[in-house]
């Protein structure tokens, strides 16, 4: 399974990215314009894939991509998550720093449009073994379960 960096993500992250760019939306100030590459903010757990997202972005004119840290504080119209990990056991710096509540609500509130998590199925098939780890995986479940899912193959 992929641990900290995903190339099936990476590729999914390119895919939706270009797509979105010159579609249009309405601004704060009520303007409608193109969406351009600086108006996304692209964001992993993890610095292996923010290298490998920043390297595929590139040449799309996509320049703010890094981990959820990193960008604290930063908004943008459009939020892509990768978080990258196959599976909570494939998780290199545990299932405490994948599906930590804090992190996962400041990557996916600096969107000032709209969210999307690129994630592996099996991330919310997680065998929580304390009341904690229910907690924790279940912020990532319940947006899940209000998001819109596309599957991506």
């Amino acid at each position: 399974g992929n641990q900290a960096s995903a190339e099936e993500e990476v590729d999914v992250v390119d895919r939706v990215v270009r797509s979105l760019l010159d579609m249009q939306w309405v601004d704060r100030d009520g303007d409608t314009r193109a969406l351009i590459a600086s108006d996304v903010l692209v964001l992993a757990p993890y610095n292996v894939q923010v290298g490998a997202l920043r390297r595929r972005l590139r040449d799309a004119g996509v320049q703010r991509v890094g981990t959820v840290d990193k960008f604290q504080g930063q908004e943008a119209a459009v939020v892509v998550y990768s978080c990258t990990s196959s599976s909570p056991e494939d998780a290199p710096r545990g299932m405490e720093f994948l599906y930590d509540p804090h992190r996962f609500n400041v990557a996916t509130s600096r969107a000032r449009g709209v969210v999307i998590v690129v994630a592996s199925p099996r991330l919310f098939e997680a065998e929580c073994r304390t009341p904690a780890q229910m907690r924790m995986v279940n912020g990532l479940c319940r947006f899940r379960e209000r998001a819109r899912i596309v599957e991506c193959g």
